[in-house]
């Protein structure tokens, strides 16, 4: 539904943000950031799908112009956050991304993991919990 679709861009917003301070440790760009108001906004109902589109080339781009593992996996998650309003499947980018950000950085991605599922809305819960199980798996320690 619309609803499950605006709260999984709102948690995937959520996800992003929480690796952001990686990117923004290695750069001045705000096109990430701006990407996961972004999706907050097209979560809201503020913003048309095309303008969360472009925010997500933007993030990309942002991500392609750094070369720290964490910052680039960090950009990408914020690239996939706001493309979640495009396609509710890449609510799953957050996750991946943030999770390789983590590990880049040094970090516990079962500890990422946790953070991530205990934000996770209840009217998308077991949607995701069971999208996490078949297709992440491989992306998880």
């Amino acid at each position: 539904s619309k609803a499950h679709h605006r709260l999984l861009a709102s948690w995937a917003a959520d996800c992003a943000e929480h690796v952001l301070p990686l990117f923004e440790a290695k750069s001045k760009n705000l096109q990430p950031r701006q990407a996961i108001e972004t999706a907050r906004a097209w979560a809201r109902g503020e913003v048309p799908v095309g303008a969360a589109q472009k925010a997500a080339v933007a993030a990309h781009a942002a991500a392609r112009a750094v070369k720290d593992p964490a910052a680039v996996a960090a950009a990408r998650a914020a690239g996939h956050a706001v493309a979640t309003a495009h396609m509710a499947e890449h609510s799953l980018g957050p996750i991946i991304y943030a999770a390789k950000a983590v590990r880049a950085a040094g970090g516990s991605i079962s500890g990422e993991r946790a953070w991530q599922m205990k934000r996770l809305p209840r009217g998308v819960r077991a949607l995701v919990k069971s999208a996490v199980a078949k297709r992440l798996a491989p992306h998880v320690d």
